[in-house]
């Protein structure tokens, strides 16, 4: 199994928790404010020069190995092109940058979720469906180890699984985060949205960890497609999730995904407050990027 060199990067979603009036804004210039109001998270100036985050996750993208990146952008979605090119395969710093538009569906407000986002990329670019690509949102800020674990894993399907007590946020925060169940060989066997803390200990991983979904995934497009095109509606947050659709491919094809186990701290821009935070991360641990 060659590795892969396409990355899919979610930035076509609502932003609906940015844009919340009543999140604090402490910290924040009024442009700050402004862009937290009105742009894809991933487009949020949070670097140097005025750069965006999505600076910074396609940078350790290409430090990873990937080459070819199709961004899932909204119907809105022209900002992205200002920043990474308008015609249909752009270069940004030797990176090959596609765009795939999430249309919202009549009578929907709101986009359909994740799995819509990634069924709608590989109607686009259907050359997906015949090959392996990782998946990842732009709102989080994922290491090069962990990308080049996606890109290098010789399962047909993989996620991270983040160590819980090693992220850096709040532990309200982290209660609310996805956790999942591997078996001892480390294969998927369900995940689990916003566990009640008695089902927390059955997660618990071989070492004792308990895991977390950051919504960064490898998948075989040839398994994958069908899952995507059938997946179905979530009943209470009304949107078509990329989990449900890996776990309805598992009933299928058990014991091809592994969780690759990773203990470190990912950035994350989901609401106001969070961009004090990234900025000053950002500052320190990448004062200049090389992207030679």
């Amino acid at each position: 199994m060659s590795k892969h060199k396409n990355l899919i990067i979610l930035a076509g979603g609502a932003s609906s928790r940015m844009k919340r009036p009543e999140t604090s804004s402490e910290g924040l210039t009024q442009d700050e404010i402004n862009q937290a109001n009105q742009r894809s998270k991933g487009l949020i100036t949070v670097g140097a020069e005025g750069r965006p985050m999505m600076d910074y996750v396609l940078y350790n993208a290409k430090k990873a190995g990937y080459s070819h990146i199709y961004i899932v952008i909204g119907e809105n979605g022209e900002l992205f092109r200002e920043y990474y090119g308008n015609g249909s395969n752009n270069s940004f710093h030797g990176l090959s940058i596609s765009f795939a538009v999430q249309y919202i569906p009549k009578g929907r407000k709101k986009p359909f979720g994740t799995a819509d986002a990634l069924y709608q990329a590989v109607e686009q670019f259907p050359e997906l469906n015949n090959d392996y690509y990782s998946v990842c949102n732009s709102d989080n800020l994922y290491s090069v180890e962990a990308l080049s674990a996606l890109r290098n894993t010789n399962v047909p399907n993989a996620f991270i699984g983040y160590d819980r007590d090693a992220m850096d946020f709040p532990s309200e925060r982290i209660s609310r985060f996805a956790l999942v169940k591997v078996d001892k060989e480390g294969y998927l066997l369900d995940i689990i949205e916003k566990p009640s803390e008695n089902e927390v200990e059955e997660y618990r991983d071989s070492d004792g960890k308990l895991r977390v979904s950051m919504n960064a995934f490898k998948f075989d497009g040839r398994k994958m497609y069908q899952y995507l095109k059938d997946c179905p509606i979530h009943p209470e947050r009304n949107e078509k999730e990329l989990p449900t659709a890996l776990l309805n491919m598992l009933k299928e094809y058990p014991k091809t995904a592994i969780g690759i186990p990773f203990s470190e701290h990912v950035p994350d821009l989901t609401a106001k407050e969070d961009i004090v935070e990234v900025k000053k991360y950002l500052s320190s641990k990448y004062a200049q990027l090389d992207w030679d």
